[in-house]
């Protein structure tokens, strides 16, 4: 396994450095060799764990379909003919076998609903002919016809998704194994309290910044809050923050980190294709948001904290800041890497390749990072470990997204979201947050961006006339909040597991810190600014306040405290009002920034309780 893992990443820096193989020969390579691990290290039974041996049927399995994904590459010139001149028997028995092989391993890996939704996808396209909605039916394809279309096209497995996978997101992954190494984690936890931590909410504050920056390198909205909660959320709890909320700010940090440039989630790689521009457009676009979205949870956690009358931590509890840049400011070198050669640009590959030169070099600073060949073998194959269920993930996602193709069924359900939704942009636009959210529950965020970039954003494009930058960003962001969403909300359960509180309830309190999420997707739809889609100067700065002012309405309204613990009517008034700002309309932005002011204002002249406790105690 050392082996297999240090080859594939070898093998992944070597191509971003001279150049990819075509297409389907790197991911056949990629693909393969993931598959060969996966059956070796994910026992067919969860928690099973693996021991001494591995059994003799996983060997095999790991050996077959190492072999089916190398075919293409061994019978690369035969394959392609057979597109042409038919497949023969065995060809036709190796598509079959290896689109089972991604289904298993995708089991082993990810886990059970993406599984059955590709599956039902499959027995869609071969007995479509049986449904009897005309909306849903189709001919029907034979299992001749649907297994080397899944497995030997460009549109199936080994389509765009994979292909996304095999040329920069199995690098960025391994960028943030590297840099991890450097114990830059630490050195985010320590810059994050030496900045926020003497204020109101401190510790909670800490961990939001904390925790967003930690995101960016992970990618993993439940493996970030395990990382970074195990120190933060006890912090927390120990600045009398309750364990629900503790756990509720960095389940929600933590899923925001997908979305945080420079780096952000695999799906922000594969949205490069889709929507057709650069990397670097796609960082640009998605850094208003970002901003906004951190600032709601920041400002969700300074609600709470007033409210609890949760100061901040003495000074002799907190970092140096000047101390922490000068010792270890270097740490920032990889991350400026990227951001620069990006936004100079470079392809987002050879940023990579640039970013994790630089991690190298930055982790011989120091005594305790200075890698041996022991430890770099060891990073080298934990790059590849970690690329694993991604890989898995995005080859199944890849069979969901064939038969869309193959069957038409994209048309088909933009035709059923325009039907339902009777031509009301903000009916399709709920409809297809739902879609997301619900898919988002069961399938890893790459997958669910694959899926519904597929079927429902095709139908707000060109139905509605929107911006395909502004539909695949709220697609994007509904399929990753669906992770503290209840009732499947697993980084929610994650940091409620750290801070020992209700599950559910950390799940509900993720949402009212992070409501920001839900609001920040319809702002940008209706004001494309925000996403830098043909921006102004005035109008930019007019979008961010009023986003801005209307998420802390919302958030005030959700907590129950704006400058004072508010009644319910005041509530009611500060929701609404938040609300209203989202709509990019100068009347109903103007009103509920006047509405805000007013219920303020109100509140500011009402004593308060807290000051009048402490006069009578005195």
């Amino acid at each position: 396994m050392t082996l297999m893992g240090v080859s594939l990443t070898c093998f992944h820096l070597y191509t971003a450095y001279f150049g990819t193989l075509p297409s389907q020969q790197q991911g056949a390579v990629h693909l393969g060799i993931a598959l060969g691990m996966i059956f070796i290290l994910f026992p067919a039974t969860r928690g099973a764990g693996r021991r001494n041996e591995v059994p003799w049927y996983d060997v095999l399995l790991a050996f077959a379909a190492t072999f089916a994904a190398y075919y293409k590459i061994l019978f690369y010139e035969e394959v392609l003919r057979a597109r042409v001149t038919g497949y023969s028997a065995f060809d036709l028995t190796i598509a079959a076998l290896g689109v089972l092989f991604v289904l298993e391993a995708t089991r082993r890996t990810v886990g059970m609903p993406i599984v059955v939704m590709a599956t039902l996808a499959i027995l869609y396209a071969l007995f479509g002919n049986l449904i009897p909605s005309p909306l849903l039916s189709h001919p029907g394809f034979s299992l001749e016809q649907v297994s080397p279309y899944l497995w030997f096209r460009e549109s199936g497995v080994f389509g765009t998704p994979l292909q996304i996978s095999a040329r920069f997101i199995f690098l960025f992954l391994f960028f943030g194994v590297v840099l991890m190494h450097t114990g830059v984690g630490r050195f985010f936890n320590d810059l994050a309290f030496a900045l926020t931590g003497r204020f109101t909410g401190g510790a909670g504050k800490a961990a939001v910044i904390a925790s967003s920056l930690q995101g960016m390198i992970s990618g993993s909205s439940i493996g970030n809050t395990v990382a970074s909660g195990s120190f933060t959320i006890p912090m927390m709890k120990n600045a009398r923050f309750k364990p629900e909320v503790a756990g509720a700010v960095e389940a929600s940090a933590s899923t925001g980190g997908q979305i945080m440039p420079p780096l952000m989630g695999a799906a922000a790689f594969i949205m490069v294709e889709y929507v057709g521009v650069s990397y670097r457009e796609i960082m640009f676009s998605a850094l208003i948001p970002a901003i906004l979205y951190f600032a709601s949870i920041f400002i969700g956690v300074h609600f709470e904290a007033k409210r609890h009358r949760i100061l901040g931590l003495p000074k002799d509890q907190l970092p140096s800041k000047r101390k922490l840049m000068l010792s270890k400011g270097y740490m920032l070198l990889p991350l400026l890497v990227i951001i620069t050669t990006i936004s100079v640009g470079f392809t987002a590959q050879r940023a990579a390749l640039l970013g994790i030169a630089c991690a190298f070099a930055v982790s011989l600073a120091r005594k305790e990072t200075r890698p041996s060949l022991k430890d770099i073998l060891v990073i080298f194959e934990k790059g590849a470990r970690v690329a694993l269920p991604v890989i898995a993930a995005v080859a199944c996602a890849g069979i969901i997204a064939g038969v869309v193709g193959m069957t038409g069924m994209g048309s088909k359900f933009a035709a059923g979201i325009i039907s339902l939704a009777d031509g009301v942009l903000i009916l399709a636009l709920l409809f297809t947050m739902i879609a997301c959210i619900v898919l988002g529950m069961g399938l890893p965020t790459t997958a669910n961006y694959v899926v519904t970039a597929t079927i429902a954003a095709p139908a707000l494009i060109n139905e509605f006339g929107l911006p395909p930058m502004a539909v695949h960003l709220f697609v994007f962001y509904f399929g990753i909040i669906a992770d503290i969403t209840p009732p499947v909300c697993l980084a929610a359960f994650a940091g409620a597991g750290i801070a020992r509180a209700n599950p559910m309830k950390t799940g509900f309190t993720a949402v009212k810190l992070a409501i920001g999420a839900f609001i920040i997707p319809y702002a940008f739809i209706y004001n494309p600014m925000l996403v830098l889609v043909e921006p102004t100067p005035l109008g930019l700065l007019s979008a961010l306040f009023f986003s801005l002012v209307g998420i802390m309405g919302v958030s005030s309204a959700l907590l129950g405290y704006f400058i004072r613990d508010s009644f319910f009517l005041e509530r009611l008034v500060l929701l609404v009002a938040g609300l209203a700002m989202v709509v990019p309309e100068l009347l109903t932005s103007g009103l509920g920034l006047l509405a805000m002011v007013t219920v303020g204002w109100l509140q500011s002249r009402r004593p308060d309780k807290y000051q009048e406790a402490a006069s009578l105690a005195q």
